[in-house]
């Protein structure tokens, strides 16, 4: 039984570990949470490196990433000087981390660098009648602008401390289909 636990934990770490490559994380970074999730034990970074067969150099950047992400945290033993890592285990908050990252990480700057590329081709007073081309530009511009902003909006309430913005979502989206559960679109998501 424990060897198809280790090849179940094995095919999980690969699995998390590919998809987190899809995502734009590294490979390793992700294999080391997927490790630390699995297996839902705190391991120091010794474990980690025979588990995985990393370097030390690669499990302690992918550690000091996990827990600057908030996803993994540090763990002191008494008497012992290893730290150990234990990563979070409810996955509402593990998703709400990621997704609060990723936005800081991405949409942040992209908002940040559509405004500065619209102040680039804003219409100043004094300046004489607006380039037909030029408001064309700053309209389609400004609808992406508009479209970031309400994303972020969305992400914001499925980000929030208490996480009912993301649960309720999923459950909203896994009943939409079924009229047999009207509860949860009537309210039941508060």
């Amino acid at each position: 039984m424990a060897d198809a636990l280790t090849t179940a934990q094995d095919r999980f770490v690969s699995t998390w570990g590919q998809m987190g490559s899809a995502w734009g994380i590294s490979r390793t970074m992700a294999e080391v949470h997927a490790l630390l999730y699995i297996t839902g034990q705190p391991m120091c970074t010794d474990d980690i490196m025979e588990r995985l067969q990393i370097s030390r150099g690669n499990a302690s950047m992918s550690l000091r990433s996990l827990v600057d992400w908030g996803v993994v945290e540090r763990e002191h033993r008494r008497g012992d000087r290893k730290e150990y890592f234990v990563a979070e285990q409810d996955v509402w908050v593990l998703f709400r981390a990621i997704v609060r990252e990723r936005m800081k990480r991405e949409v942040d700057p992209m908002r940040a660098s559509l405004y500065e590329i619209r102040d680039l081709t804003a219409h100043r007073p004094g300046q004489g009648a607006a380039d037909p081309q030029l408001a064309d530009h700053n309209r389609r511009l400004d609808a992406m602008i508009e479209f970031v902003e309400t994303m972020e909006k969305m992400s914001a309430s499925f980000v929030s401390p208490a996480g009912r913005g993301l649960q309720a979502a999923a459950r909203i989206l896994g009943f939409a289909g079924r009229s047999s559960d009207r509860s949860v679109l009537e309210g039941e998501t508060r």
